[in-house]
């Protein structure tokens, strides 16, 4: 491995060639200051997706960290996976920053800080117009002839949403607009948890040339939420099936929208040539709605909802400069995916209006090898450990899964400090590492053997297995041997402080324009530009 200082590394941001810029340090960490265009990839879980998002073993790929041996662990393991251009930035994250270039703070799970900049981008140079919470409410207590579109995920939509609004998904905006806002009339108001995704789904609209006076809701639910006004939960109000004159309606807005832009697309023999091109990293994403994803896609795609796909790039693909393929055989979402994507800085980008009937994922390819037989343990040969306490029990997952439900008695540690954790936990009888599913805790054994003369084992199948067998899991009496460092929480997943967190997160939105400008890497443009 290779080190690159701050200024060469700028100058591979700048060159157009593929690159995978990847921050190795835990999310949290992350969170509080990271390189613009890094990719947050915690070694403690590398082998588990990194290949997915860096897919080609030829990428050049430069690893970031506190200068604390970080990226050496991680070289090890990805040239061990046949990774062949690896990098590391001199000096750390620190480094950086002390050559002048900025670093930004935040992390918005499962989108970064790229996505939230760009949506304040757009509202900043396209005029976005918008409403306010308190506004909103005023209309809607009069009645007014108004509809509200919430553009997340249904499954947050599920979890809070403001009353009366209906769960269109970003992507799926242009494609059902007419049928849910018939009538030119109709004032339409977008919204999200925040910003990003209100405002970018705002602007679809208006760029598709939606008659209908359109406006993104002022920071969101939380916006809703400070405003001393009521959320509601439990809600599954969808939008309708696209009827025939939506349709016609959304794919000649989808044409303006990609004669604009220039989008490409292409065809199903171009997508194979693409597909055995060894020198470029491909991305397939279907960004239809998950359930039309699941009922058949083509073969090798990823479900990718276009919204989230735009608000959460950094979490789909890992390689800077990558090509993409955006899949939906009607094309409306694809190329209002493509539409952003291009605007974002991503310049390879192409539509395939095509139907496929695979119906299960592909398979996550994950890094490294199954620890042997002799090393690993069932449910029944652990259980008979606990049963004599000749067993102590380490706990690989997520700490937001853990503290929901362990095994009784197991420790939370996080594998890449696992040496400092196991300095903490009195050790006795047979060290167990176990994880959401095996996998994790099955790569660390080696790990965990050089750093004690005990016996280790990991547990084949990890927490999904041990419930599976009937037996218990539990949230009682967490044994926290490291801090929860390895994930940020949402402001709604913050009990203790959520107004605060609320107003915190808005702010830091606002406040990313300037820092973006400042870094002066991103290469975003105006639509129609």
């Amino acid at each position: 491995m290779l080190r690159v200082d701050a200024p060469a590394l700028k100058a591979m941001l700048a060159d157009r060639q593929e690159l995978a810029l990847i921050d190795l340090r835990e999310e949290l960490i992350f969170s509080q200051n990271h390189l613009l265009f890094a990719r947050s990839v915690p070694l403690s879980r590398l082998e588990l997706t990194f290949a997915r998002l860096v897919p080609r073993r030829g990428t050049r790929v430069v690893l970031c960290d506190d200068a604390d041996g970080l990226a050496e662990r991680a070289a090890e393991i990805l040239a061990q996976g046949g990774y062949t251009d690896l990098y590391a930035l001199a000096g750390g994250v620190a480094g950086w920053a002390k050559a002048g270039f900025e670093l930004l703070s935040g992390v918005n799970v499962p989108s970064k800080a790229f996505g939230k900049a760009f949506g304040e981008f757009v509202e900043h140079k396209s005029s976005t117009p918008s409403i306010s919470a308190e506004e909103l409410a005023r209309l809607m207590h009069d009645r007014s002839n108004i509809v509200v579109l919430d553009s997340r995920p249904f499954e947050e939509y599920y979890r809070v949403s403001i009353p009366s609004a209906v769960n269109v998904p970003g992507a799926e905006l242009v494609l059902r607009i007419r049928d849910l806002a018939p009538s030119p009339e109709t004032l339409v108001v977008v919204n999200c948890a925040g910003r990003t995704r209100s405002i970018i789904g705002a602007q679809s609209l208006i760029n598709a040339g939606v008659p209908n006076k359109v406006l993104a809701l002022r920071n969101g639910t939380m916006g809703w939420t400070l405003a001393g006004l009521a959320c509601e939960s439990g809600k599954a109000e969808r939008a309708p099936e696209v009827s025939r004159d939506g349709l016609a309606w959304a794919k000649a807005a989808a044409e303006r929208v990609a004669r604009r832009l220039r989008i490409a697309r292409i065809d199903a023999a171009t997508l194979a040539r693409w597909r055995a091109d060894e020198t470029r990293t491909l991305h397939l994403f279907d960004v239809r709605d998950p359930r039309e994803y699941a009922a058949g896609h083509v073969a090798g795609a990823l479900s990718a909802p276009g919204g989230q796909l735009v608000q959460a790039t950094d979490q789909y693909v890992g390689t800077l400069g990558a090509r993409i393929v955006l899949i939906d055989p009607a094309e409306v979402r694809a190329v209002m995916t493509a539409s952003w994507l291009i605007q974002m800085g991503w310049r390879d980008v192409a539509v395939l209006a095509q139907e496929g009937r695979e119906t299960a994922p592909p398979a996550t390819p994950i890094l490294g090898e199954e620890p042997p037989a002799e090393l690993r343990i069932d449910c029944a040969g652990l259980a008979a450990l606990m049963a004599r306490n000749e067993a102590t029990i380490v706990d690989l997952s997520l700490s937001r899964d853990y503290v929901k439900a362990h095994i009784p008695g197991a420790w939370f540690a996080i594998r890449s400090r696992l040496a400092q954790a196991l300095a903490k936990i009195p050790l006795a009888g047979t060290l167990v590492l176990t994880s959401e599913d095996g996998v994790l805790a099955g790569r660390a054994v080696g790990e965990a053997r050089a750093l004690t003369d005990r016996a280790v084992r990991a547990l084949d199948g990890g927490n999904a297995t041990w419930r599976a067998a009937g037996h218990v899991l539990t949230a009682e009496e967490p044994r926290m041997a490291d801090e929860a460092v390895d994930v940020w929480l949402k402001p709604y997943e913050r009990a203790r402080e959520q107004t605060a967190a609320m107003r915190e997160y808005l702010s830091w939105e606002v406040d990313l324009p300037a820092r973006i400008a400042r870094d002066g890497s991103a290469n975003f443009m105006r639509f129609g530009v």
